[in-house]
């Protein structure tokens, strides 16, 4: 069950049907900017089963946004992710290059703080961040994060991790 709609969006499950759509927001590199690469058609529909995967495991993974019209944002939610070697809740979010700079990142964001904080359980929400990725950032110190140490697991350069306690 996605967190209830904000003022201006509405949270659904992401499902086959929603691969051009993730295929266009994951392949777009101003999205992507922060990550190694834009993903391939192929792995936007991996993203998509990953995330079947967490609601079925979880109850819970990254949603579709949309405005309350229907037209397509991005994705938001909320995957367990390991950091330094613990495993954390992050919340995560893409917006789309038209929608960016009008707050839906934020707004999708803080619905997702919310509804982590009903789960009950988990003590604490992380956004793991590219260290030059300053929107992210401002997004995640908007709903109450704030920094707390660097990952310097996996693949990826350092990033930094925002906290905050349920």
């Amino acid at each position: 069950m996605p967190p209830p709609d904000t003022l201006r969006l509405r949270f659904r499950q992401m499902a086959s049907s929603d691969l051009d759509a993730m295929a266009g927001l994951l392949g777009d590199p101003k999205v992507m900017q922060f990550y190694p690469m834009p993903k391939t058609r192929d792995q936007a529909a991996t993203w998509i089963a990953w995330n079947e995967k967490n609601y079925t495991d979880h109850g819970y993974g990254l949603w579709i946004i949309e405005t309350l019209a229907g037209d397509f944002v991005g994705d938001c939610g909320l995957t367990w992710q390991d950091v330094n070697g613990v495993s954390k809740l992050e919340v995560g979010y893409h917006v789309g290059t038209v929608w960016q700079g009008r707050g839906f990142a934020t707004e999708a964001a803080a619905a997702c703080r919310d509804f982590a904080r009903e789960l009950g359980g988990v003590p604490e929400l992380v956004a793991i961040i590219h260290p030059e990725n300053r929107a992210s950032e401002r997004v995640a110190e908007k709903i109450g994060m704030r920094r707390i140490e660097d990952d310097r697991g996996g693949h990826l350069p350092t990033r930094r991790v925002l906290s905050l306690r349920l």
